[in-house]
């Protein structure tokens, strides 16, 4: 075969199906490696199958340019005319979750409430840009590092923008929703029961229903109730049993009734369930951002960003975080408890959840002094951001932050303004 699919240099072969060969790429434009989807005309020809499965790719090719999410594989070009067939989407080193769901390579529960706690995220975004994957289980997750994720394959997803009659019939049956078995009209919530079903697999390694073939699968999943996962992780809590068994309820009324639900159990099995303080995970991470008063006008894509280019530190009571007269330039966001801001052992004033400091250091552009001490009050949790990475980060994160910093120090400048009236009055008074 040539060396280049279109403008694109083949690299090597990182793998072949049936239906598709997918090749290692560099776009020479951007010069970023990327991955290329083959695919097999011979497996298209003029049959019920073959247009089906034509459909299909015409769904996914469809979503390009359209899903910018950090956990959902991005999908840059597609050419689905003439001989040549194929679709370039963003490289992710790393493989699927298939591996981590079998028995004896089994994660432990943090990181699999951490993995569906994106999962979610990434699907609740997809929801609101009109796209229901319909097609959730642990081979179309893709896992890079510990616990990075990016959701891929949308052939088989369900697109409200579109017009013309979407395929049905498509899906793994073990991950299939009842209705979606039924070929019911569906909704995001068939993607929270087979994100459901995906999470009991990473917990167990077992799929909810023991069946022999297709038959008696769909036959279970209509008519038996699971038993909860702890039968087969028996350190698995209560509390993960609840979350896992809600997401796959059968009635729709009993399931989550949205994202934002499911991700906020596992956000409180993380909290509450986990003791290894040692570390704070993303789920925590997220859902402590996405409250506080800084990060308000930020977008969801926005936050996921933040927490990569930020460090998060545990800081005991009475320990000193900055000094008057040292140099630095790193700006910090108070996400729990209270810190003192002193100028010579005087309190000048206290900052709470929400809050930053250290900023005026990254504002000046130069070799900056710091000309307070500030000190812990309280234990605290604090987001520290190194001002060069965030130089390097993308637009939009760079605008948000100059953005919080102009309301934040238009909020210090009002209250100094109100403590110079209020001294004034006094002074008046006193005369």
């Amino acid at each position: 075969m040539e060396n280049k699919i279109g403008k694109y240099e083949i690299i090597k072969e990182l793998g072949c199906g049936a239906t598709s060969t997918v090749y290692l790429a560099l776009d020479p434009f951007s010069n970023e490696q990327v991955a290329l989807k083959l695919f097999n005309l011979e497996a298209l020809q003029d049959n019920t199958r073959a247009k089906a499965l034509r459909k299909l790719l015409l769904n996914e090719a469809s979503l390009a340019g359209k899903l910018t999410h950090p956990h959902i594989v991005k999908i840059h070009d597609a050419v689905m005319d003439g001989d040549i067939n194929y679709m370039v989407m963003e490289y992710v080193e790393g493989e699927s979750l298939e591996k981590l769901a079998e028995v004896d390579h089994l994660l432990p529960l943090n990181r699999v409430a951490e993995i569906i706690y994106k999962c979610c995220k990434a699907l609740d975004y997809a929801q609101h840009q009109g796209v229901i994957h319909r097609d959730i289980k642990p081979a179309n997750i893709l896992l890079s590092g510990e616990s990075d994720i990016k959701i891929s394959d949308f052939g088989s997803a369900l697109i409200e923008s579109q017009q013309t009659t979407q395929v049905s019939g498509v899906g793994s049956p073990a991950y299939m929703s009842p209705e979606q078995i039924k070929e019911q009209v569906l909704t995001y919530q068939t993607d929270i029961y087979s994100l459901g079903v995906t999470m009991y697999r990473m917990l167990t390694g077992k799929l909810p229903y023991d069946a022999r073939n297709n038959y008696s699968m769909i036959y279970q999943i209509m008519n038996i109730d699971p038993p909860p996962p702890s039968t087969f992780r028996p350190e698995a809590p209560h509390a993960l049993d609840a979350i896992v068994m809600r997401a796959i309820h059968k009635d729709l009324k009993q399931r989550y009734q949205t994202w934002d639900e499911f991700a906020h159990d596992l956000v409180a099995f993380t909290s509450n369930e986990v003791h290894e303080q040692d570390e704070i995970y993303d789920t925590e991470k997220f859902d402590t951002v996405r409250a506080l008063t800084f990060f308000k006008n930020f977008s969801d894509v926005e936050l996921w960003e933040v927490l990569r280019i930020s460090e998060w530190h545990h800081i005991a009571k009475d320990e000193s975080i900055l000094s008057e007269g040292e140099e630095g330039q790193a700006l910090f966001v108070l996400a729990l408890g209270t810190v003192k801001v002193l100028k010579q052992g005087r309190l000048l004033s206290l900052l709470h959840k929400g809050d930053c400091f250290g900023e005026m250091a990254h504002l000046s552009e130069r070799e900056f002094l710091r000309t307070t001490d500030v000190v812990t009050k309280t234990d605290v949790t604090l987001i520290e951001i190194n001002p060069d990475v965030l130089e390097k980060a993308s637009a939009g994160v760079r605008y948000q932050f100059s953005d919080a910093f102009l309301r934040m120090l238009a909020k210090r400048l009002a209250v100094a303004n109100t403590r110079i009236s209020h001294l004034l009055n006094d002074h008046g008074e006193d005369a």
